[in-house]
């Protein structure tokens, strides 16, 4: 579980998130939208301690994880992953490096028992024979893939992922929150995921939180996102799901 406290952040003199208290639950995949320069993006970084919250405090199950000094923090950072936009996997190292990079970091296991690890990841994520492969050589659904084998290669009790779904295709967009669904149910990780994708949130949305203008404006799930009667939220779902149809017919 991670839950918020009346989180508030602003930027230069800007208030960015304004009082969001909310629980991420565990075991479940938990979705942050809302439209770009609402605050999602900030909520996310400020839950993971990218950035530090003006006001409020973020919990990792029983620990204030806002109270934490850097080298407390590094306990709980071991148990995070993160899949960034972009994948951000490194060029210049093969598949099976940049998955094997946070053992290298932050584990002292041996070099086969590390193998072993990235074996099993890649496997997996469907990605068996990749392991020589470079980035450049992979297409934009095997990067997401990669980077989610990464971001689980320790087994994470809390995963974060930052639009997992762009720049990629519907059909592989499914495949990726497919996967990160079946990993978050298969190892009781609390998953949360920053994205504007509506057929996400119908797909694999267990809870959903709504962010409008810095606020928590709704929170629920997806069953009950088509039928609640509030205009901003309604305005959302409705503009998201124009602009993805519009993107799947080019």
């Amino acid at each position: 579980m991670i839950r918020a406290e009346h989180i508030e952040k602003s930027f230069d003199g800007r208030k960015v998130l304004d009082d969001i208290t909310v629980e991420f639950e565990t075991g479940k995949t938990n979705l942050i939208i809302g439209r770009s320069g609402s605050g999602k993006t900030v909520l996310l970084k400020t839950l993971v301690g990218l950035h530090e919250p003006d006001a409020g405090s973020v919990w990792y199950d029983d620990t204030c994880f806002t109270q934490l000094g850097f080298r407390e923090r590094k306990d709980i950072r071991k148990d995070i992953g993160m899949i960034f936009q972009g994948g951000a996997l490194l060029d210049s190292s093969t598949v099976e490096e940049n998955v094997r990079l946070p053992l290298d970091l932050f584990t002292r296991r041996s070099e086969a028992e590390k193998r072993e690890r990235v074996d099993f990841c890649l496997q997996r994520v469907r990605l068996a024979d990749a392991h020589r492969l470079y980035p450049a050589e992979l297409s934009g659904g095997m990067i997401k893939r990669v980077a989610i084998a990464r971001a689980i290669v320790l087994n994470p009790k809390y995963l974060f992922c930052d639009e997992p779904n762009s720049g990629l295709d519907p059909q592989t967009s499914i495949v990726i929150d497919n996967l990160i669904h079946e990993i978050t149910e298969e190892y009781g990780i609390t998953t949360i995921i920053n994205t504007h994708d509506m057929n996400s949130v119908m797909e694999i949305g267990q809870k959903i939180v709504y962010i409008h203008e810095g606020r928590k404006w709704w929170e629920g799930t997806k069953e009950e996102i088509l039928h609640v009667d509030n205009r901003e939220l309604n305005d959302f779902v409705f503009a998201s799901a124009m602009a993805k149809r519009a993107r799947t017919n080019r």
